[in-house]
């Protein structure tokens, strides 16, 4: 039996040293002697034959010089997370910018405070999107760019519900970032939020996760959740997927005051999503303004928490608190404590409220409404107005 082996592994070798002659080297028989002797062990120990773990060199012979060149085998490329995250830095970074309201201001002669924010470049033509509160009351504004150099800007046209403001620098961008897709996020993909913290710290990079969607704080609906860490500063900064794509615009951060009482908290970030800062930055650089659908009412939107305290019918809807008189609310008939269950085909829900289903249309439209009062559901239509300016 030995015998016989080893007239077998004689033969494998013998093999192997012909097919390495005719590739013009002795590589190949080396390559087919180390798989040879690990077929014999196999076969002596009944086991299966592995040859992946043997790094194999393919060598050629280059004619001109009769050198042997050593040519790795390729491997596949392997992307991980943290490859993507870098990528995507690097292709939106050059275009945040931190944002300076009133830099200079004398404090003893104005009313004004000098502040900073952040903000992220969206056209070639020097179009700077921001939030609202980042530029409210400027009197001069300033950009720093990524490499550190300045720019005055001009204000284009600002929106106080959104938290939206759109500047222009004239002299030239670094880059523009793209925008993405808000309505393609899933709660639980990764995020990174890009800005100038306390206003120092340019260009800071932070990384979270999308923890929920169409959030609603104070009068704000439709927000971005994320646990990536914003500090003041970061207002006005991108929201970015790891494509590179500028998914939200940071606007505020919860820390269990104001808004939500009670204990501190961490990890709350909220952003502006594409789907809503998209359409007011194509209005402001426009006509320096958004023009918003009015229907006339005050509302709550109905979850099941709200429905078993108030012990409503429904689990979901928009339950009118109040019809302004002379509205387009009004003149349909609607009346406080009417629950609306569907605005023009579409369920309402505490992710998609009735701001957010509201904004996609524009004054002069006619829309359907399925109302709820008391056990009886009725239908009825409202042609919407211009919201005016002082409605809040």
């Amino acid at each position: 039996m030995e015998r016989t082996t080893r007239i077998g592994l004689i033969i494998f070798v013998v093999l192997a040293m012909i097919v390495g002659v005719a590739g013009g080297t002795m590589a190949g028989g080396i390559a087919g002697y180390v798989v040879a002797q690990r077929s014999f062990m196999a076969q002596s120990s009944n086991e299966p034959v592995d040859v992946t773990q043997t790094p194999v060199r393919n060598e050629r012979t280059t004619p001109e010089a009769g050198t042997e060149v050593a040519v790795p085998l390729s491997a596949p490329s392997v992307v991980t997370t943290s490859d993507a995250m870098v990528a995507a830095v690097k292709q939106v970074a050059p275009a945040v910018v931190t944002v300076l309201n009133n830099p200079g201001v004398d404090p003893r002669r104005s009313n004004l405070v000098s502040g900073s924010g952040s903000g992220v470049i969206i056209s070639s033509e020097g179009y700077i999107i921001t939030n609202h509160h980042v530029i409210e009351g400027a009197q001069r504004l300033v950009v720093i760019f990524a490499d550190t150099s300045r720019q005055e800007a001009e204000l284009i046209g600002s929106d106080p519900l959104s938290d939206i403001a759109i500047i222009r620098v004239q002299n030239g961008v670094p880059a523009v970032a793209r925008i993405g897709d808000a309505n393609a996020l899933q709660p639980g993909e990764q995020v990174l939020a890009i800005g100038s913290p306390l206003g120092n710290f340019r260009n800071t990079v932070t990384a979270g996760v999308v923890s929920a969607l169409n959030r609603s704080v104070g009068q704000m609906e439709g927000l971005i959740q994320t646990d990536t860490a914003i500090n003041r500063g970061n207002s006005g900064g991108p929201l970015i997927n790891l494509r590179g794509e500028v998914v939200g615009i940071n606007t505020l951060v919860v820390r269990g005051s104001g808004f939500i009482p009670g204990p501190q908290a961490e990890g709350l970030g909220f952003a502006v999503p594409s789907t809503i800062f998209g359409r007011v930055s194509e209005q402001l650089i426009q006509n320096g303004t958004v023009v918003y659908p009015y229907l006339g009412i005050s509302y709550v939107m109905i979850d099941g928490d709200f429905a078993a305290e108030a012990n409503l019918p429904v689990q979901n809807g928009a339950l009118i608190n109040e019809v302004v008189p002379d509205t387009p609310a009004a003149q349909a008939g609607l009346r406080p404590n009417d629950i609306i269950l569907v605005f023009n085909g579409v369920s309402l829900a505490e992710d998609n409220s009735l701001r957010h289903v509201l904004t996609q249309y524009d004054p002069g439209d006619t829309v359907e409404m399925i109302v709820l009062r008391g056990s009886e559901e009725l239908r009825v239509t409202a042609t919407l107005t211009t919201r005016p300016t002082n409605f809040r």
